[in-house]
């Protein structure tokens, strides 16, 4: 008995391991002149329009998936290190305030990148298994 409670403890171990890992992927434009990486403060100041020009004076445009949306959870709890719930608060006092709106939503990984192709101060995220064409993938440092 204590052997199968082992093992299960392990397993159990390894699992929560592998669901802490990073289940998204940063995406810019092509004509994004970004190095290959940036820091997780930089994408929130990004995804929050704290930081509003790129490196080169373009603007930005950051896209969220829906609320609604598990990599949506994922990217605002290791991103921002809040749930939607604050982030969307945050949007509402921004926008009542008059200081800023928040980032237009979509309702898949496939909308995602079709906003940041045509777009070109553009900044998505996209689960991790997708495999974006006609983007830039950035790596968070």
């Amino acid at each position: 008995m204590k052997k199968i409670i082992s093992v299960l403890f392990i397993f159990m171990l390894v699992a929560s391991c592998f669901s802490y890992g990073q289940a998204f992927k940063i995406i810019v434009n092509q004509q994004n002149a970004s190095s290959g990486s940036i820091s997780k403060k930089e994408v929130s100041d990004l995804f929050l329009k704290k930081k509003t020009k790129w490196a080169d004076g373009t603007t930005v445009a950051p896209v969220d998936l829906n609320a609604n949306s598990k990599i949506r959870e994922d990217f605002s709890q290791q991103i921002h290190g809040k749930g939607i719930s604050a982030i969307r608060n945050f949007w509402q006092q921004a926008a009542f305030s008059g200081t800023a709106s928040a980032p237009p939503e979509k309702n898949s990984d496939a909308e995602v990148i079709e906003f940041v192709q045509k777009n070109p101060g553009a900044i998505g995220y996209v689960s991790a298994s997708t495999k974006p064409e006609g983007v830039k993938i950035i790596s968070i440092n």
